[in-house]
């Protein structure tokens, strides 16, 4: 273990297991995982037979090393020593939409990195199984009355679910929180980069000051329109001017960005 990567090895091998259950493989499918570490859920892929090739993204060289002299005899393991945050794109751009799954026990330090990098990728995995911050976990599937920036932000292109949770017992060196597995599975839809960048400057307007109701955070910024017109548009949306953000549905703030236009 090398403490400046910040990894902390899952050792139960029940939540092993249920963490490789929710990638749901299929024979076709194409494994990415990112800091296998000793092989912990990298065993438990290879022991279900189920895959066409798993890719291990290992940026520590002694444990890519040795990774390497584990999983040596089998063909359809690559093993990559490199930063994930940085190679990852570069690697997905070879792989058609839909072919690929990502899982990985993370350091949770990356979590918010990660998750950017996957929501920017031309071609994101069709699921995403992660273990990360139970905190982070939850706010990440919030649902209204708890939504958040970060769940708008990963909602937008994922729907967003808890598996397990983890004790922080649970984990090689212990770590001083707790753990959760959370699975992204990516919403089929289309949308332009132009629709993408709309989308998050959208929200980080909306949940710039969650206490604030979303009539007044919307009017401190849309600069085109008046406090008036803007509730207006979201009394024409349904919506009650006086609600607040983490009220809002991710379907709902999406819908949003089409009712109103801003400028910066």
């Amino acid at each position: 273990m090398r403490r400046r990567l910040g990894q902390h090895f899952l050792k139960n091998e029940r939540k092993i297991k249920q963490f490789v259950d929710a990638l749901d493989l299929e024979k076709h499918d194409i494994v990415i995982e990112i800091g296998p570490g000793h092989g912990e859920v990298t065993k438990e892929i290879i022991h279900s037979g189920t895959f066409k090739k798993l890719v291990l993204i290992e940026r520590d060289e002694k444990l890519a090393t040795a990774l390497r002299k584990k999983f040596s005899d089998d063909g359809r393991i690559e093993i990559v020593t490199d930063d994930a945050l940085k190679i990852l794109p570069q690697i997905t751009k070879t792989l058609d939409a839909g072919t690929y799954k990502l899982v990985g026990n993370i350091p949770f330090y990356i979590t918010g990195r990660l998750l950017r990098i996957i929501s920017e990728l031309e071609y994101k995995p069709t699921i995403t199984i992660l273990g990360i911050q139970k905190e982070v976990a939850e706010r990440i599937s919030a649902q209204p009355p708890r939504m958040n920036l970060l769940a708008a932000s990963v909602q937008f292109w994922a729907d967003a679910q808890i598996i397990t949770t983890i004790s922080r017992t649970d984990y090689q060196p212990q770590p001083e929180v707790d753990g959760a597995v959370i699975k992204l599975t990516t919403k089929e839809q289309k949308i332009t980069t132009g629709e993408t960048e709309n989308y998050y400057k959208f929200i980080k307007t909306l949940f710039k000051q969650p206490r604030k109701t979303i009539l007044n955070n919307l009017s401190a910024e849309i600069t085109e329109t008046t406090k008036e017109k803007v509730s207006v548009k979201l009394k024409r949306a349904g919506l009650d001017p006086g609600m607040r953000p983490q009220e809002l549905s991710a379907s709902v703030v999406k819908d949003l960005v089409h009712t109103f236009s801003y400028e910066n």
